[in-house]
């Protein structure tokens, strides 16, 4: 099994081996593009860079597939979270129909490389399902068809769902998708490095220096290159875009039925608020439903792990299960103006790229990021001219020259040692639970394992100071601000913070 960010154990993780690099990195070369993150969006662009003549390197922080990659409930679709009204409103409707032009292209990626490269990662062609269950919701479903269709997604009303749950109306939408992200991701790893790209695990990358070359450095050592990406989900360091992307979590989980025909054909999504999702998977003989939903800002929810009991509750009440296999919560991004940022990252040189704020469509998302990557790192047109560009926003003075990491603040509860002993406000602390309070006039983060042990650390994050909270769900402190993510000894899970908690320790 590999790593994940959170405790929570997600489907494709349990199901998947640790990867191991076939290449060394060479500290003493130049490479053409660093590749910052080992996720579906660095290993896809890296592939096609490769494949274009480039020579790359990958530097990942943790594994392969540690953050929302292994834990995505992987639906290909071009029916976005973002509706295409919405889109047509914002930038047009030849934009809408670019965008959705873009997410198809994207499906015909993983499509064309699970074929070319003979990759068990269960591809399947399948419509995707959309409903409305009150009146409010299918007029909102009237405006999606209208929306979609101009946008040329090939979709129709229909009266018949694959999920038990009564419904007004439905539409079906065909092209659409679904897969298993890992072995997809690991096959074309083992292709980017077989076709002599590095991949180096294990490596935290601390800062860029801007030059005609660019040096980066790392936990460990320093890189130079020509051209850097940060595939990282959201750029580490200090960037506006942080102040155009809001963090959010949703909620997962893989169920066993006890009827093997209650496995739905399709995608399916419910018109709620926040939406319910659903699809099944087969994984070496044993099939799965997995849904998922409930989705909040990052931090705004105190109780994390109700979220979990309130989509089990759901899913009873109408499927019987068999096993409630695996339950995890994830990461996405959601941009402020309703597409993701894909390009050069605003207020730097011309040769920094970044891909973020893919929503809850990162899989496919990750794809076109991939293929506009490839297209501007090696000289071509941007094949979606530019639409997804981050420089839609003009940067601000002053907030967007920090690449260079980060912000080390000496606070002087630091240098105390706490007498544990005294530390009476935390005694009625639940193991397993974590809670910001005062001591001693100071503010402090503090988690009880299971075994009684207290782990104290700064309550501020390293990124721009916001005050942490505790996920109950993955025993993890997030960020509400810009969804940074911390174990409980304050160790980096999740960016933009490129460095570890403050640790205080106790006596």
């Amino acid at each position: 099994m590999i790593a994940r960010d959170g405790t929570c154990t997600s489907l494709w993780q349990a199901i998947t081996e640790p990867y191991i690099p076939a290449n060394k990195a060479d500290g003493d070369i130049t490479y053409d593009v660093v590749l910052i993150g080992g996720g579906i969006t660095g290993i896809s662009t890296a592939w096609l860079l490769q494949q274009a003549g480039k020579n790359c390197l990958v530097i990942e922080a943790r594994n392969i597939g540690f953050g929302t990659t292994g834990g995505t409930t992987a639906h290909l679709n071009t029916l976005l979270d973002t509706p295409y009204a919405d889109i047509s409103k914002n930038f047009g409707e030849d934009s809408a129909k670019l965008v959705a032009r873009a997410a198809r292209e994207a499906i015909e990626l993983v499509k064309k490389n699970s074929k070319d490269l003979s990759i068990d990662c269960g591809f399947k062609d399948m419509p995707a399902f959309v409903f409305a269950q009150t009146q409010e919701q299918a007029n909102d479903l009237d405006d999606i068809y209208l929306a979609s269709a101009k946008a040329g997604l090939q979709l129709t009303y229909t009266n018949r769902i694959p999920v038990p749950i009564p419904f007004k109306r439905a539409l079906i939408v065909r092209n659409q998708a679904s897969f298993n992200p890992m072995p997809y991701v690991y096959a074309l790893a083992t292709a980017f490095e077989k076709a002599g790209g590095t991949i180096l695990q294990d490596t935290r990358v601390t800062g860029v220096e801007e030059d005609e070359i660019l040096t980066v450095t790392t936990s460990s050592s320093s890189f130079r290159a020509r051209a850097v990406v940060f595939a990282t989900h959201i750029p580490i360091g200090i960037n506006l875009l942080h102040l155009r992307c809001a963090p959010y979590r949703s909620y997962a989980m893989a169920v066993r039925l006890m009827n093997k025909k209650d496995y739905p054909k399709g995608l399916i999504y419910d018109s709620e608020d926040p939406y319910h999702y659903y699809r099944s998977q087969e994984i070496n003989g044993v099939t799965y439903l997995i849904a998922g939903g409930y989705d909040h800002r990052t931090a705004d929810e105190e109780n994390t792990e109700n979220r979990f009991l309130q989509l089990e509750a759901y899913l009873r009440r109408y499927y019987n299960i068999k096993e409630i296999k695996y339950t995890w919560s994830s990461q996405y991004f959601e941009p402020a103006d309703g597409l993701p940022y894909i390009g050069s990252l605003p207020g730097h040189t011309g040769n920094i790229f970044t891909a973020t704020g893919f929503g809850g469509n990162g899989m496919v998302y990750s794809s076109v990021a991939a293929i506009i990557l490839k297209s501007m790192i090696t000289g071509e047109p941007d094949p979606y001219k530019g639409l997804f560009n981050p420089n839609r926003i003009k940067p601000v003075a002053g907030f967007v020259n920090f690449i260079k990491h980060n912000s080390h603040v000496a606070f002087e509860i630091l240098s105390k040692i706490v007498p544990a002993a005294k530390m009476t406000a935390f005694v009625e602390m639940a193991p397993g639970e974590g809670k910001v309070a005062k001591y001693d006039g100071q503010t402090i983060a503090i988690h009880k394992d299971e075994h009684g042990n207290l782990h104290a650390l700064h309550p501020e994050c390293t990124h721009m100071k916001c005050t942490i909270a505790w996920n109950t769900a993955e025993n993890s402190w997030d960020c509400p601000c810009h969804g940074a993510r911390f174990d409980i000894n304050g160790e980096v899970l999740t960016g933009p913070a490129a460095n570890n908690l403050q640790t205080i320790h106790l006596d």
